[in-house]
């Protein structure tokens, strides 16, 4: 019964919270009261008894929260208490709640973004069922996922660990739906693919195993939701429908679901086709070499109780038993697992590298912001210093004070990250829509999810305590009685504050970052003029795939050549030519070569493993790529011929142990049982082949009338309007063949994909440097200000007694100007020693460049200009008369 009385306490402590506090009114009003009656009995007057009675019964309010407490019911009111007083705090300085909002917004939705982008891309697992059991096969030597079809098969009858290995690859495509061909890309996959990874079909079905019957048995299409809805308006009867993909007919037997997007992240396939017909989607992908690695990835699902290290272990067993089958093909192959759809490594450890550290600085941002905010809790602690001797004074607690200030600056951080989550949201939706490059179907996955949310109300709390708990000395150390005698917090010391402390701090975070952002803009300047090994100006790039139209064979050859002929009939086209692959397009064969002695011709003996290109005569002319020694391709360099190449410096360097004399010597590569001996005839310079950052690699180019191929891209230079000649080029293509799907763009413009990582480094430091600039201006800002204000008496009277405007501003923004040289020294160091982290995000990242750091303290110079500019002037305005007669 007891237990049941003191519940109901509680509640009604809870609930009834007025009622109770009309008792406990009544309660202290009749103590005054009855002591009053003493005191009158004892002589006094009426009035002087009362006055006495509240002097000795003291604070009724102390009182009061006490009971409360004691009842239990303090915890909820009293919260509600502090909020109610903190909101009608903030409505009285609009000016302050308002920018700390904005400041922290600014912060919190910097981290929102960069978090979301990274949940998106490394987090998350790919949109399929189960997804943390699926893994995929990478080589431990180079991480990466390329395996060779009859190595899939293997893989996939001999594996035990996986409940089923599916292979795939994405390539382009011409599709004919009933009219003009246009392009497309498509997703090779094996038959298992859907069934393994569990997907189910939104209309019709999708292809299964038990449809291969062999090459070219399965001529089905599994549509792609969003090309569905593009292409073909939601037409739900399209199932059954054949459509021409190359000339080839193929029967549309289902839709995918809305919510796949293929195994590879951020991109997004048009279409799935069996890979037993990859051949007529891609004719140079060979299915039945063993040596030759065309299929992109594999992957699957771990079976119920294996562990990934038992999974490992059984796939080089796999693998052991494939070296001494194959041991020309596969001697010493070894694989590892990792987690698919970010090409494993190539892309993973880069793509992880680079947001980490723009998570890494976006975090500083956020410092940046607490440190600002916490200086001017500080401040704004020491302005209303009386106010909290006064409340002290009436018996309010210490940890009533600090809690009710930390109230307010929760507040102020939760306001700050709604607002910076509801911009993020914005910023990522937009994201999530952008296609940066429309000729690929390129979508980046950074919806925010759940993850988002709590991240951002995380930093909202953490931020709220880190510059909330700024005064918290103050208000311990606060002697009241002192304050209300003298009427102000007293004088200031000299020595180092902590509001020095933050505002160091945060100079030097805004050093480090405005060094990033100008380390950023100096590499891609370097990016936009670097040695690439050929010259991409005024040079026109024609993506021609023949075998989409339907050429093979000869028919090929003989229609590049044709292309080539009608390109230089264009007026002001000084040469042409045509490459399999366009250096720095994003692509690129490789294959293992082997010196000419070489005995052993596994591809652990390999010499070297060099980029690819099939070319035609004239190409090097036409990509203005430099030859250092021997000769070119003439028409004459064909299959009927001896087997030639021309190589670059670093090709000849690793062969042959110098690049001087490479011309007339041999080496070997080997293409599964094919083993060729080709003479080198040329030597070009070095260049760039595949990205910017890439050590400088090996590469050869051989004939293409040796080696023929149905991708080319046509290399135009011409000295013309880039509009006119690619007008030009598109007639003289049709005039060609009305049928062929053709992508003409400058070679700068096809550069896009591998120049974009720097460019997007360079806007992301860039946004994030003028967000630390700016955040510094407010502090200083701040800063100077309130020494200014707190200190005009002390300059009038500098004024009076004749001091200079020189030593008035010396006086003033002294200490302001010694910690911003201070942060700024501390932050450019900083920003040197962090070239490593720099070096994931931008091209040759190099904080020692003089232009840099001349770049860094001009910016920090021109900041504490602009912070300190209205603070002087108001120094320098000082009337002392108007400030002596006011005392």
């Amino acid at each position: 019964m007891k237990s049941l009385d003191w519940f109901r306490i509680r509640i009604a402590a809870l609930f009834q919270r007025s009622e109770l506090n009309a008792d406990l009114e009544e309660e202290l009003r009749s103590h005054v009261e009855h002591r009053a009656d003493d005191l009158e009995r004892a002589g006094l007057p009426r009035a002087e008894a009362e006055r006495r009675a509240r002097i000795e019964f003291g604070a009724r309010e102390k009182y009061k929260e006490e009971c409360h407490e004691a009842l239990g019911g303090n915890a909820v009111g009293t919260f509600l208490q502090d909020v109610r007083f903190s909101v009608r705090v903030l409505r009285k300085c609009p000016g302050f709640a308002v920018a700390a909002v904005l400041t922290l917004a600014l912060a919190i939705g910097a981290n929102a973004v960069v978090f979301a982008v990274l949940n998106g891309v490394i987090l998350r697992p790919l949109n399929v069922p189960h997804a943390d059991s699926l893994y995929g096969l990478e080589h431990s030597d180079d991480h990466m996922g390329q395996e060779s079809y009859p190595n899939y098969l293997d893989l996939r009858d001999r594996s035990r660990g996986f409940e089923s290995l599916v292979a795939w690859n994405i390539s382009q495509a011409g599709i004919d739906t009933g009219g003009n061909s246009s392009r497309a890309w498509v997703a090779a996959a094996s038959g298992n693919y859907f069934d393994a990874l569990g997907i189910q079909p939104f209309i019709g079905r999708t292809f299964h195993a038990g449809d291969e019957h062999g090459l070219n048995s399965a001529p089905y299409i599994v549509l792609g939701y969003a090309y569905w809805h593009s292409h073909f308006q939601d037409d739900r009867s399209v199932p059954g429908r054949v459509i021409q993909i190359n000339k080839h007919p193929f029967t549309v037997i289902g839709v995918a679901p809305p919510g796949f997007r293929g195994t590879l992240l951020f991109f997004n396939p048009d279409f799935y086709v069996p890979i037993v017909n990859q051949p007529q989607v891609n004719s140079e992908f060979d299915l039945n070499t063993r040596g030759v690695n065309w299929i992109f990835e594999t992957m699957g699902h771990l079976r119920p109780g294996v562990t990934p290290g038992q999974a490992t272990a059984d796939l080089n067993s796999v693998a052991s038993y494939l070296g001494k089958t194959y041991p020309v093909d596969d001697g010493g192959m070894q694989f590892i697992l990792g987690r698919p759809s970010l090409y494993g490594d190539y892309l993973g450890k880069p793509m992880l590298g680079f947001l980490t550290a723009l998570m890494t600085l976006s975090g500083l941002i956020l410092l940046a912001a607490c440190s600002n905010l916490g200086s001017l809790f500080a401040a704004r602690a020491a302005d209303r210093s009386r106010e909290l001797a006064l409340r002290l004074a009436l018996g309010s607690s210490r940890n009533r004070i600090l809690r009710q200030l930390l109230t307010e600056a929760t507040l102020i951080s939760l306001a700050g990250g709604a607002v910076g989550l509801l911009g993020s949201v914005a910023i990522l939706r937009r994201l999530s829509v952008w296609q940066p490059f429309p000729q690929f179907p390129v979508q980046i996955p950074v919806d925010p999810d759940a993850k988002v949310y709590l991240v951002a109300l995380a930093l909202a709390l953490i931020s709220g305590l880190l510059f909330g708990i700024v005064p918290v000395r103050q208000v311990f150390n606060t002697n009241p009685y002192e304050i209300v005698k003298v009427g102000s917090a007293g004088v200031r010391g000299r020595g180092v504050t902590l509001r020095d402390v933050l505002l160091v701090l945060q100079i030097a975070i805004c050093a480090v970052l405005i060094t990033s952002s100008m380390v950023a803009v100096r590499g891609l300047a370097r990016s936009m003029h670097s040695n690439f090994g050929f010259e991409p100006q005024n040079v026109m790039i024609a993506d021609t795939g023949l075998g989409m139209a339907g050429y093979s064979g000869d028919r090929e050859s003989a229609m590049q050549r044709r292309m080539i002929d009608a390109m230089k009939t264009i007026p002001g086209v000084q040469s042409a030519a045509s490459i399999n692959w366009a250096p720095l397009s994003g692509g690129a064969n490789s294959w293992n070569v082997f010196t000419d002695e070489a005995k052993n011709l596994k591809p652990s003996s390999a010499a070297a493993g060099p980029y690819w290109y099939n070319i035609s005569p004239d190409y090097f002319q036409a990509a203005g790529t430099t030859l250092l020694a021997g000769r070119t391709f003439t028409w004459q360099d064909d299959k009927n011929s001896p087997l030639v190449a021309v190589v670059n410096r670093e090709f000849a360097r690793k062969l042959f142990g110098s690049d001087k004399d490479a011309v007339g010597k041999h080496f070997q590569v080997a293409l599964g049982a094919d083993i060729k001996r080709i003479e080198v005839v040329g030597l070009v310079v070095d260049g760039k082949y595949q990205n910017l950052t890439e050590d400088q690699a090996p590469a050869v180019f051989v004939p293409l009338l040796q080696e023929p191929m149905s991708q080319t891209y046509l290399v135009v230079r011409s000295n013309g309007d880039p509009q006119q000649l690619a007008t030009a080029m598109r007639g003289r293509l049709r005039d060609l063949d009305e049928g062929l799907p053709v992508n003409i763009q400058t070679w700068t413009q096809l550069m896009a994909a591998i120049l974009f990582p720097a460019r997007i480094s360079t806007l992301a430091l860039g946004i994030l440097g003028m967000m630390g600039a700016m955040l510094s201006i407010t502090g200083i800002f701040g800063m100077a200000a309130y020494s200014v204000s707190k200190r005009l008496k002390e300059l009038g009277i500098r004024m009076a007694l004749g001091a200079q405007r020189k030593e008035v501003l010396q006086a003033a923004l002294g200490r302001p100007l010694k910690l911003l040289a201070f942060g700024s020294i501390a932050g450019l160091v900083l920003g040197i020693l962090a070239t490593k982290i720099l070096a994931y995000i931008v091209y040759q990242a190099t904080p020692r460049d003089p232009l840099v750091l001349a770049g860094v303290v001009l910016a920090m110079a021109l900041v504490g200009l602009v912070a300190t500019w209205v603070p002087a002037q108001r120094a320098i305005s000082v009337d002392p008369l108007i400030l002596l007669r006011e005392e």
